[in-house]
């Protein structure tokens, strides 16, 4: 046996250890990484859908529940410590209540606080009873008035009073669902049509890219208020909302298509296609197993990207009252409460709430999207 040199086992061990080869997705994770602002968005869009699965319990009030003694009553803020009569200040978490009062001048009612009312808050509280992710019967919820006969507008209400931010939190549930839902669809029609097109090629392709470009042709939202108006009005809101998702996503696969299409087209020559076709796999499983994986992460940058598009397409449809109907809750039906003027100047917040986390929610998913299309190739840089 042939005895290691003393100096050279020591160099060997001072030496660095070598880097570890990294996967191509752990490249894009650390390229993603590098990208702040997206890797932030990241956790905000997961955030945003947390709240989508959690609605009821994140709700302070039912969504539906309405008060005719409140309407357009304005937000309330939460106040940290109550003051006694002999000065003392008490830490407790409270809201002070409105009262109503009318403006003989103007001749209009409005709402004040009511410092004399106190409405205690806390955490994990009783409230309306509903089915924790739709199992597990409860009727806690995260915040809210520590009184379940009590209500905080912590939004604001709206003409029928019910709460905004209630509101707004169940809306997240379908305005999200239906970006992922439609998205889903957009991929298994986009990477089929698009992967049958750039594998077969010939008429197969000219009669698929023609068919892309007839519907690229015709303007969106004309397609979109032509196809929801043809809608029954009597249908139950399950089946218009799965309607409504499938119209946002007529348009969206054509994109996709084409991108798939122009990575068949360059990849099915390429060595190993040539080389799994020779080894007996069929087209199926050559276009599953060795085509489609070879550009997945370009498909997820583009679909992260799509994301925003489907949710302002939901969001325009039900604003023009060709969408989604009450008494389903979705951003795009918040805002068509805001299409009077009057009312955006009695109670701004019902399109200043709502806007709000339409703008949130678009521009964390569009830097998500512009972070993974930046990853999706991490020997660019």
């Amino acid at each position: 046996m042939t005895a290691i040199d003393p100096a050279a086992e020591a160099h060997l061990a001072e030496a660095p250890n070598t880097p570890a080869l990294l996967g191509p997705w752990a490249l894009m994770w650390r390229q993603f990484r590098r990208h702040r602002v997206a890797h932030v968005s990241l956790y905000v869009v997961g955030f945003i859908y947390l709240v989508a699965l959690f609605g009821e319990f994140l709700s302070p009030a039912s969504h539906l529940a309405t008060n005719t003694r409140a309407p357009f009553a304005p937000p309330q803020g939460i106040h940290i410590f109550t003051e006694a009569e002999d000065g003392t200040r008490t830490f407790q978490l409270h809201a002070r209540g409105l009262k109503m009062e009318v403006d003989r001048v103007a001749m209009r009612r409005h709402f004040v606080e009511d410092p004399e009312k106190v409405i205690p808050l806390g955490f994990f509280v009783e409230g309306f009873e509903y089915r924790l992710l739709w199992l597990i019967p409860t009727n806690r919820h995260f915040f809210g008035p520590r009184d379940p006969k009590q209500t905080v507008y912590f939004f604001g209400a709206d003409r029928l009073g019910r709460d905004i931010l209630s509101r707004i939190i169940m809306g997240t549930r379908i305005s999200m669902s239906i970006g992922l839902v439609g998205v889903a669809v957009s991929l298994l029609v986009g990477v089929s049509l698009g992967g049958i097109s750039g594998y077969y090629g010939g008429w197969i392709d000219n009669l698929i890219q023609r068919l892309i470009e007839f519907l690229r042709s015709i303007p969106t939202i004309p397609l979109w208020m032509g196809l929801a108006a043809a809608i029954p009005l009597d249908w139950p809101p399950l089946r218009t909302y799965f309607v409504v998702t499938l119209i946002v996503s007529m348009i969206g696969w054509t994109t996709l298509a084409r991108e798939v299409r122009g990575k068949f087209l360059s990849l099915r020559r390429e060595d190993f296609v040539v080389a799994a076709r020779l080894d007996g796999l069929s087209d199926w499983e050559i276009i599953r197993k060795h085509l489609v994986p070879s550009f997945a992460s370009h498909i997820i940058a583009s679909l992260t990207l799509a994301v925003p598009l489907m949710i302002l397409a939901e969001t325009s449809l039900s604003f023009l009252g060709i969408g989604l109907q009450p008494p389903i809750v979705s951003w795009g039906t918040l805002l068509k409460e805001a299409q009077n003027i009057r009312t955006i100047i009695e109670a701004p917040w019902l399109l200043v709430a709502p806007g709000a986390a339409i703008v949130i929610t678009v521009l964390a998913l569009n830097f998500l999207g512009d972070g993974l299309r930046d990853a999706a190739d991490p020997y660019a840089q």
